[in-house]
């Protein structure tokens, strides 16, 4: 329970960042699974792009960190590439 109303303001922007975060970062997570599920070329190539903005976000809004979006993006690049 909030002592003062700084404190309960706190906890209700707190609040919304989670949720507006979780979203996100979900949303992300099921883009990179869906990146890495397609077996077609192109539509690798046509999701890369978009997959790659996403995670940049998410590390420019300390989201996620930023090395870990570095290595993710790393490996779809790989995997894209590996499609023949």
């Amino acid at each position: 329970m909030a002592n003062h109303a700084s404190a309960d303001k706190r906890h209700r922007q707190s609040e919304r960042r989670r949720l507006h975060n979780r979203y996100y970062a979900k949303t992300t997570r099921n883009a990179l699974k869906a990146l890495r599920n397609t077996t077609d070329k192109d539509a690798a190539l046509a999701l890369l792009p978009k997959v790659s903005s996403m995670l940049d976000k998410l590390a420019k809004n300390n989201i996620i960190h930023a090395n870990k979006a570095a290595n993710l993006k790393s490996s779809i690049a790989k995997h894209v590439n590996k499609l023949a």
